[in-house]
């Protein structure tokens, strides 16, 4: 917006008279607004960077300790120990200062040193305490002392309120495991998977890479551990993601929905003007960093907010070889499509954030916009969703400069991508179950050009007030979208609110200008790729078979009755539904969090084990209740201790990875380690975590749900399944897999999983316990 007042803040003439100078004073008063919100900013930032700096201590701790050495040297004590004397006898400006002057300064010296002494002892301290993971794998409701003074400890070195960032340099680094113990562990998690003979060559492989190529590998690990802050991180973004020359679109990005039963309200640009507004809340509230940090539920063990960083500005661009995120530290506008054409929204005007009223305003601007697309302008976006080698080859060619660089650069740098989506979705109508499927696949790749893929992430809204997000994943997991999105949703229902007719609050500005329609020259060659790219892209989205639906018989209430891990009941459930839809066991693919490191993000659990197959088998062949209760307690726990060690940095795909990518680089080949990283995760989880309870009034307003989120399928030939507990009698579950793999079916899923989830509790209730079905049906 600064530039455009630029434009018109000042116009000169040249007459004979000499120069003719007209000031525009408003023009130069919005100006000067628009920079004191930066210098604002900028200070703000400053200021944040000494308190997180000088945690778990505080700025003004260091007045506490110079005057407590003038006390003392008042008293004609020297808690310096002679050293204050000789920081006076070497200080420079000796001459210019009186005595009582050298020593004050000396004072000052020494009280400075002693602290940042101090602080760094005290992050140290910190340090060690949060690297102690014995807690998690301690009974409930048996917690041993050293346990107890931990916790103490903790406390007492956390009290104070923290910012988002401040515990980042007191966080562990992660740990590299020995290479004996994860070697164990792989095979351990393949050996129901596999036949004797299978296993034992597995096991021959295993052991010749330990004795050969692991422990070379191992020692440059180690090397990359001791220097970079994360041994996993970049290799993992980079290759994992970054790398990947396929669509982005399905194979990568994830979505997450709106609320179940409930639409706030039923105008697409109010919807659109309260969730915009949210998210920018969202982004003020992380840029001062006073968003509170995440923690363990339950616990005050603070997770790494590192991914926090790069949440909002950012975008992914294509490269020929490897993709780039770029990041910039701030912007005033979003990017809008709707009907085929771009535009820029800004959302500040002089340094202020707009109402919602006024944001609502400027939508309804656009969604009234008549002007139709330019050539080859409504489908440019599936560029974003086609392979990524011919998008950089155009990127390159024909969005470098001119017009086309200036729109594409409004929508790389616009705080975020906002797609107003012509079509209406949600749990509605004659056929709700469907409706939702379809909610689903809208969300995961709409038209395949009317979003922007290669954003963060981009928010869509409908044109009966439903809403929903696409995230792109390199940049974060779905925990650190997900808490943004809780946001987003209680805020614009419980803080934001509408009028009585549907409408954001606030006043409006008229005289605001309206938003700017992006141009583009687009040739013929583009426009071709642009085909190209969509057909691929559309091929994919056809493929996909989605289904969600509301599992409403329990939910983790029931299941904490028995004392089981919900977590655990719901993987031992997967395990069960697969096996009978399947016939067989599958590698299992369970997402877990390393965030209790620095720039820590996920593990794998291999949630398919031997307990829980010996399990899985004891039911279908029809086993005593007694027996089948004893293998499921023994499946959940070795489920739950898999977690904690996943959790806790002992892990086995993470450092399998590695050593992979370690190998590469050496230009050497492991027969082991290249069949460990080709197996197919045919079944893949993800459990969406509910972090910010306290923003949702679930007594007052039950109707209020999440429905959480999803993503495609990993293998063409397994299921992508992810789920959310909701509340106490609720858990709603994203299923999909590909319509090309006869043998799978999302819904046929879906009821396998229901009935598995039916069987289970069944299996553990005690026959003297009547079914929650039954007793229901006696009430009514």
């Amino acid at each position: 917006m600064a530039e455009a007042h630029q434009a018109v803040a000042f116009q000169f003439t040249i007459t004979p008279e000499g120069i003719d100078l007209r000031l525009s004073y408003q023009a130069l008063f919005q100006i000067y607004l628009s920079g004191l919100r930066s210098w604002k900013k900028r200070i703000s930032r400053m200021r944040n960077r000494v308190i997180k700096g000088v945690y778990p201590a505080s700025p003004s701790s260091w007045l506490f300790v110079v005057i407590a050495i003038l006390a003392t040297m008042y008293m004609r004590s020297d808690p310096s120990m002679g050293l204050i004397a000789k920081i006076q006898e070497h200080l420079p400006i000796s001459l210019s200062l009186s005595v009582q002057g050298q020593t004050m300064l000396s004072v000052l010296v020494f009280s400075t040193l002693l602290w940042l002494s101090l602080i760094l002892t005290l992050r140290f301290c910190l340090k060690l305490l949060l690297s102690y993971h014995r807690w998690m794998f301690e009974q409930h409701g048996h917690i041993s002392t050293t346990t107890k003074v931990w916790v103490t400890l903790v406390r007492l070195l956390s009290g104070r309120k923290p910012l988002l960032y401040s515990y980042q340099t007191s966080l562990p680094c992660l740990p590299v495991p020995p290479i004996k113990d994860t070697l164990e562990r792989y095979l351990e998690s393949v050996r129901p998977l596999l036949s004797g003979p299978g296993f034992q060559r597995m096991t021959v492989l295993a052991a010749q890479f330990e004795n050969s190529l692991g422990n070379r590998l191992q020692r440059y690990l180690k090397l990359k551990a001791l220097w970079a802050t994360n041994y996993v991180s970049d290799w993992w973004e980079e290759y994992i993601y970054l790398r990947g020359r396929g669509p982005i679109m399905v194979n990568s990005n994830y979505y997450g929905m709106d609320f179940l039963y409930v639409t706030p309200t039923p105008i697409q640009a109010a919807r659109a003007g309260n969730t915009i507004t949210a998210l920018l809340l969202y982004r003020r509230k992380v840029n001062s960093e006073q968003l509170t940090p995440s923690r363990v539920p339950g616990t005050v063990i603070p997770l790494c907010a590192a991914q926090c960083e790069r949440m909002f500005n950012t975008t992914r661009t294509p490269g020929e070889e490897t993709d780039l995120l770029q990041h910039w530290q701030d912007s005033e506008f979003v990017a809008v499509y709707h009907r085929g054409r771009y535009f820029r929204l800004w959302v500040y005007k002089a340094g202020r954030l707009l109402s919602p009223r006024e944001i609502e305003y400027q939508i309804q601007r656009i969604l009234d916009d008549p002007s139709p697309p330019g050539p080859g302008e409504d489908r440019l976006g599936a560029l974003t969703a086609g392979d990524r080698v011919p998008w950089c080859a155009v990127r390159k060619q024909y969005f470098s400069s001119g017009v086309n660089k200036r729109s594409l650069d409004c929508i790389e740098r616009a705080a975020f991508f906002v797609t107003l989506d012509d079509e209406e979705q949600g749990m509605m109508g004659e056929d709700p179950v469907g409706n939702l499927d379809r909610y689903a696949k809208s969300l995961l790749h709409g038209k395949c050009y009317d979003r922007w893929f290669d954003k963060s992430f981009s928010v869509v809204v409908y044109k009966n007030g439903k809403n929903g997000l696409n995230a792109e994943h390199s940049w974060a997991d779905a925990p650190t979208v997900a808490h943004l999105w809780e946001f987003t949703l209680a805020t614009d229902a419980f803080q934001l609110g509408y009028t009585e007719d549907g409408h954001c609050k606030g006043e409006v500005e008229r005289s605001l200008p309206p938003p700017q329609r992006l141009t583009w020259d687009i040739p013929v060659e583009v426009q071709e790729q642009v085909s190209i790219s969509l057909s691929v892209a559309q091929a994919l989205a056809d493929d996909v078979d989605c289904h969600v639906f509301p599992f409403r018989d329990f939910g983790k209430g029931r299941i904490k009755k028995l004392k089981i891990s919900p977590d655990a009941f719901i993987q031992l459930a997967l395990q069960l539904a697969y096996y009978r839809d399947r016939k067989t066991f599958c590698l299992t693919y369970e997402a877990s969090m390393t965030r209790l490191f620095r720039e820590g993000r996920t593990e794998t659990v291999r949630s398919c084990s031997t307990e829980g197959c010996a399990f899985v088998k004891a039911v279908e062949s029809g086993e005593g209740p007694e027996h089948c209760r004893r293998l499921f307690r023994l499946a959940a726990e070795k489920h739950q201790n898999l977690y904690r060690l996943a959790m806790t940095g002992s892990g086995i795909d993470r450092h399998l990875f590695c050593l992979y990518v370690v190998s590469k680089y050496l230009g050497v080949e492991s027969p082991f380690l290249t069949e460990v990283l080709s197996e197919p995760w045919r079944l893949s989880t993800s459990q969406t975590p509910v972090q910010q309870l306290e923003l949702f009034d679930m007594k007052n307003h039950p109707d209020f749900i999440s429905l959480g989120g999803g993503f495609g399928p990993v293998a063409d030939d397994g299921y992508g399944v992810s789920y959310i507990i909701v509340g106490e009698d609720m858990i709603n579950y994203h299923v999909s897999c590909k319509h090309s793999f006869s043998e799978t079916d999302s819904h046929r899923f879906g009821a396998q999983i229901s009935r598995a989830l039916l069987d289970l509790l069944s299996v553990l209730t005690p026959a003297k316990t009547e079914n929650p079905q039954a007793q229901d049906k006696k009430q009514q």
